[in-house]
């Protein structure tokens, strides 16, 4: 896959209608949830061509992401007389960039598509690397594509709209970028207030996380090596996520900040990472996220969840871990009772 254009932006209402200019169309769409039609895109509806647009609506939530919101999506596309050289603008968080992207990608073999991230989480994670996708069969991102989206504009602006809870949630995936990329990074970002955010200093803070995924991601586009490092805290986060899935769900963002707990452990255990500074990183995640309630009695379900994850070869438990800030080892691995005694630690830390 080619560099996407990704734009950190301060006038969002510039920098769009440059966009759909660069991408020439025949009919345009926007695909948003409920809740984003309602807060965001009236931010945007100020260009013409956004205003005539034939407006996609679907549930919010990753409740949502299936198959028939997909179908859904592929039907008004359908009947709004979308072609080939249509364009669909993405405007929301990363159930919409993701499940938007898939349905662009697939529909009529491929249309272009424009994604607009409305939450921290899917500027520094979702929008960003070329995965589409929705949850399948109980599981997180089961199908999908790699396809990079045209342009994707990136603007703090929405972050006003946003409230603490899903703020957080964006910010565990920066908490993952700075550990896998640099002790500067890492410090500020675990000295950093997310409750009374400075939104200049974010922006920049999210322009250096959006860096770190794109150096690696061009690196390795497909996750055959080196991509692997943006899943740390990802093999026991989405086991997490798809646990609580069928209990009380749980922001992506927050099972990810409880799989990098685990994970750390796994890693000050296994490949020497400092325990000064796991410490340190899991003082700030339950200052900031809290725990989820587990027992010993889950155990075995987590485990098995953590044997689907797509990283793994012949149902072995693949992990990413760190020798030290920025020390990626990726294709680890751990014994069950390894991943129980790190489950251990994530219910006493």
């Amino acid at each position: 896959m080619e560099k996407q254009k990704v734009i950190i932006s301060d006038d969002i209402v510039a920098e769009l209608s440059n966009a759909i200019k660069a991408c020439q169309h025949d009919r345009l769409f926007v695909l948003c949830d409920t809740t984003t039609q309602q807060l965001c895109l009236p931010l945007v509806n100020s260009i013409d061509e956004v205003a005539k647009a034939q407006v996609i609506a679907i549930g919010p939530t990753d409740s949502n992401k299936t198959l028939d919101t997909v179908a859904q999506v592929w039907q008004q596309l359908g009947e709004g007389g979308g072609t080939r050289h249509s364009l669909v603008i993405n405007i929301g968080g990363g159930m919409v960039t993701d499940l938007g992207g898939f349905a662009a990608s697939t529909f009529k073999r491929g249309v272009k598509f424009i994604n607009i991230p409305t939450t921290l989480l899917s500027m520094v994670d979702a929008s960003v690397g070329g995965k589409t996708g929705f949850n399948f069969n109980g599981l997180k991102n089961e199908i999908g594509v790699f396809n990079n989206a045209d342009y994707v504009i990136l603007d703090t602006v929405f972050l006003k709209t946003m409230d603490e809870e899903n703020l957080c949630s964006g910010y565990a995936e920066m908490l993952k970028h700075g550990l896998i990329s640099n002790d500067t990074l890492w410090s500020e970002l675990i000295n950093f207030d997310i409750h009374q955010p400075d939104l200049d200093q974010l922006r920049r803070m999210v322009a250096d996380s959006v860096a770190v995924k794109e150096r690696i991601v061009l690196a390795d586009p497909l996750e055959h090596g080196i991509r692997k490092a943006l899943n740390c805290g990802h093999t026991v986060g989405h086991a997490f996520e798809s646990f609580a899935l069928k209990r009380k769900p749980i922001l992506h963002g927050h099972a990810v900040a409880y799989g990098i707990v685990c994970e750390l452990y796994l890693a000050a255990r296994k490949t020497g990472f400092p325990t000064d500074k796991m410490h340190a990183t899991v003082r700030y995640i339950k200052q900031h996220y809290g725990t989820m309630h587990i027992t010993c009695d889950d155990y075995p379900e987590l485990l098995e969840l953590m044997t689907h994850d797509k990283k793994n070869t012949a149902g072995i438990i693949n992990f990413t871990l760190l020798g030290n800030v920025g020390d990626i080892r990726i294709n680890q691995t751990a014994t069950k009772e390894e991943i129980a005694e790190a489950l251990d630690f994530y219910r006493e830390a």
